[in-house]
């Protein structure tokens, strides 16, 4: 019987239950100082190795529990994918991709993610991207799951819709090139393109 442990109770309040466990043993087994911490924009969660040797790995607070797995086990997959092949590897190359695979594979099962997101979750690790926002269908999924907020994806605002940016910068939604969508800032005219599932506020006229 496992020995339910401090750490596996503070686990309980961010991940499904049944995969405290297998992360817990994760996080022993690879030395890993994990900070949980407050939202950043920018992103879900980083790793770094500190000067001490220690490795540690921030979450963001307020994911739900499905994206903070995926996020806390992407991060992992960094220290080890680093380990196995050495730092010369590209942050996001074909060994992360593979050492993300391996580690998320006794994750994708019914006992921890509901049915809707396992054919979705399946999809996206037969290649893992840098970050699950950027694939469209699955970071709309995970949404479902998010406490209610006022923000929308860029696809969800009309063509010539304004959006403010966590920032203050307002925007105008233009049309869509290939994968994004070219936006024009209000104040300077600049484009910049957008992922259409960034999150923005929109601003209804």
């Amino acid at each position: 019987m496992p020995i339910f442990t401090v750490v596996d109770s503070i686990l309980l309040k961010y991940i499904p239950q049944p995969s405290v466990q297998p992360v817990f043993e994760l996080i022993k087994n690879h030395n890993v100082h994990l900070k949980i911490v407050n939202e950043r924009v920018t992103r879900h969660g980083d790793y770094r190795k500190l000067p001490t040797g220690q490795h540690q790995i921030t979450v963001n607070a307020n994911l739900n529990p499905y994206r903070f797995l995926i996020t806390l086990v992407h991060e992992i997959a960094h220290l080890v994918a680093f380990q196995k092949y050495g730092h010369s590897i590209k942050p996001h190359g074909r060994e992360w991709k593979h050492t993300f695979q391996y580690l998320m594979l006794p994750f994708i099962r019914p006992e921890v993610f509901p049915h809707s997101l396992l054919p979705l979750l399946a999809l996206h690790f037969k290649n893992p991207k840098a970050s699950s926002d950027t694939d469209a269908r699955l970071s709309l999924a995970l949404k479902q799951y998010d406490p209610p907020n006022d923000k929308n994806f860029i696809f969800e605002i009309p063509p010539g819709g304004l959006f403010r940016l966590y920032n203050g910068k307002i925007f105008k939604r233009g049309p869509r090139r290939v994968k994004r969508y070219e936006c024009i800032e209000v104040a300077t005219g600049r484009i910049y393109l957008f992922n259409p599932n960034a999150e923005v506020e929109f601003l209804n006229e």
